[in-house]
């Protein structure tokens, strides 16, 4: 597309040590890059996210609304007020995923009004607040021309879950099916497995587990239809033993990219449209309760890699890639402390050392990158106060 052709050479010249604030007898030598602070606005609550940011600038999350026991999916265009995406007839919504595309597709989960005939926790029940997770069917959903669908689990199933959308309108998650399988942990009934919506209306296909396991989840596609997620056993349908491989597929073939030795909880968060794939493999090898990530980022012909983490840190998870290779994510110590992380050629940054002036919040988390370099994420305001923030990088002298 011609607009990501043009925001892609805006990206070089910004990463290269372009003029952006610098006087033209610079040198790029002499530039280095910091990043200004956006704190966005709220809905009225504690709590907001921001979990995705494409090329148009546009951010996507989550936000809570003030005395309230619910979230809603929430979109900010600009700098302005979020948008309520809503939901399908229940109390709360999420976008819980990098969502790629440029074409005004926003995907994610939402509760409806339909009662969960097997009242399942299902893997939205991780995600809202526990005061009314339970007890509704969940779905996929997506969103555009200010209109939410549901995207539906496959026939004989009550829930699925969305994750990402490409520039083709295709639509990856995980969705339930009429299997009820021995490899699920109460309350969790039904089989799943990756699911792939669109583009055409109705549309619907699985993309089927390694060889051995009996489930599988997407997370992320990109424009040449490559997809990535996890294969493993059904348990609780979110994390441990249903993540036990990290998966790329292609023309619906599962390859094992491979992970760290742990068992349980590898998930890869991204591909990038060169294929390059970013997300966390468990460095425990455990009965597979030990939940222990490591950033990783894996491309094709070289293998999966460990990302370094911040001196001193013990864990930390990689979130979104860019077409730079540009990785965020978070570090954290071990105490649970975490930061927000930028990874260029496997150095990691504190993010919140490349904020011009200080914010006054904390970065904790950096949960998605687009191709110019700007960055969405969590950030801790207070106590009982988390924000969703956009960064934008720009040059200065050193």
């Amino acid at each position: 597309m011609k607009t990501s052709i043009a925001l892609s050479v805006l990206s070089a010249a910004l990463l290269a040590g372009g003029a952006y604030g610098a006087d033209r007898g610079t040198s790029p030598q002499q530039l280095q890059i910091r990043y200004k602070l956006t704190v966005l606005d709220t809905l009225g609550g504690n709590a907001t996210s921001g979990n995705s940011i494409n090329d148009r600038g546009w951010i996507a999350g989550q936000a809570s609304y003030e005395g309230e026991q619910i979230t809603r999916a929430a979109l900010w265009r600009g700098n302005g007020a979020p948008t309520d995406l809503g939901t399908l007839g229940g109390p709360n919504s999420a976008v819980l995923w990098p969502v790629k595309n440029v074409r005004g597709i926003i995907t994610g989960i939402a509760q409806t009004d339909e009662t969960d005939p097997l009242n399942e926790r299902w893997s939205c029940f991780f995600f809202f607040p526990s005061a009314t997770a339970r007890g509704k069917r969940c779905m996929g959903f997506k969103w555009q021309n200010e209109v939410m669908t549901r995207l539906p689990p496959f026939p004989g199933g009550t829930h699925s879950f969305a994750t990402g959308a490409n520039n083709w309108g295709q639509v990856v998650g995980w969705a339930e099916n009429a299997v009820q399988d021995s490899s699920c942990t109460s309350p969790q009934v039904l089989q799943f497995h990756a699911a792939l919506w669109g583009p055409g209306k109705n549309q619907m296909h699985a993309l089927l587990p390694l060889s051995g396991d009996r489930v599988s989840s997407a997370t992320a596609i990109n424009d040449r239809g490559q997809v990535v997620g996890i294969s493993g056993a059904c348990s609780n349908a979110v994390g441990g033993l249903s993540a036990r491989h990290n998966v790329l597929w292609e023309n619906g073939q599962p390859t094992n990219i491979g992970d760290f030795g742990g068992i349980a909880w590898n998930t890869p968060m991204m591909i990038n449209q060169r294929g390059d794939v970013v997300g966390f493999a468990n460095d425990s090898v455990d009965d597979g309760t030990g939940f222990d990530p490591r950033p990783f980022l894996w491309i094709k012909g070289r293998g999966i890699r460990r990302l370094d983490l911040l001196p001193n840190h013990a864990y930390g998870q990689a979130l979104g890639i860019n077409e730079w290779r540009q990785v965020v994510g978070q570090s954290c110590d071990a105490a649970d402390v975490c930061r927000a992380v930028l990874w260029q050629n496997n150095v990691p940054t504190d993010l919140n050392q490349l904020l011009m002036p200080s914010a006054g919040v904390t970065l904790t988390s950096a949960n998605d990158i687009d191709d110019l370099g700007r960055i969405t994420g969590n950030a801790r305001e207070s106590v009982d106060k988390t924000v969703a923030f956009k960064a934008t990088p720009f040059a200065t002298t050193r």
